[in-house]
């Protein structure tokens, strides 16, 4: 080897990984001022639900067969504050030279599997149909687990999420957001040692902290599906 190719600095790392997120996607139709009410209804109702949530926008029920429609749907969403990062049901020529061509299309609706990763081994160990986590879901992470169940030794922190295809036990305080049954619908369930979340939800269901009151705050308790409504029950 040369003493110039020995001089020479080693080229940096390159670092590739997948990680999993989970986006809202909403479907607007006409009439759309009544769509959007409603739609506001929701946000003044919810905010926590929709705070930095990623967000698809479907415009096939909407009928976009126009770019200026569809671009006014999508200015829509916007001056709601709201994270828009792809757009489905429209061709993407009707959005060229507006500043929404640059939405993602075609997301994939699927977790990827993680390469292989230098160190040590991750505190997060699946099972057939269960997700074990033996420490505390920081504020920011998000934990996506469609296969089953997710259990969390621990605490969930405010600003953190838990979303699972069966059921979700948190052996602490769950200050974040839970949402179970993405496979399993209604027959899934929501346990905890102590309830403070921001949200709960449990397939297309969902409640947040004003709804419940203080009488459930800081109890263990239970979050289940009943005759088409979520109910909440305290288990001390």
């Amino acid at each position: 080897m040369s003493a110039a190719a020995q001089d020479a600095p080693l080229a940096p790392k390159v670092r590739f990984w997948n990680r999993s997120f989970m986006a809202l996607v909403v479907a607007p139709d006409f009439p759309m001022a009544d769509w959007f009410a409603a739609l506001d209804h929701e946000l003044a109702r919810a905010p926590a639900f929709f705070r930095g949530r990623p967000l698809v926008v479907d415009l096939s029920a909407a009928g976009a067969k126009d770019g200026a429609v569809a671009a006014i749907v999508l200015d829509g969403f916007e001056a709601r504050d709201l994270r828009l990062v792809g757009v489905e049901g429209v061709d993407a020529s009707l959005l060229a030279g507006t500043p929404w061509a640059r939405l993602a299309r075609g997301l994939p609706g699927r977790d990827l599997a993680a390469p292989p990763q230098e160190g040590p081994a991750p505190d997060v160990r699946p099972a057939p149909g269960t997700l074990l986590i033996d420490r505390p879901v920081r504020s920011g992470q998000s934990i996506v687990f469609e296969a089953g169940d997710v259990t969390v030794i621990g605490a969930v922190a405010s600003g953190a999420e838990v979303i699972a295809g069966g059921s979700i036990h948190v052996y602490g305080p769950l200050r974040g957001r839970a949402i179970a049954g993405l496979r399993s619908g209604p027959e899934a369930r929501i346990f905890c040692a102590r309830l403070e979340a921001e949200l709960v939800g449990i397939d297309r269901l969902f409640r947040v902290a004003e709804h419940w009151g203080a009488p459930l705050h800081g109890r263990p308790a239970q979050v289940l599906c009943d005759r088409g409504a979520l109910r909440l029950s305290a288990l001390d």
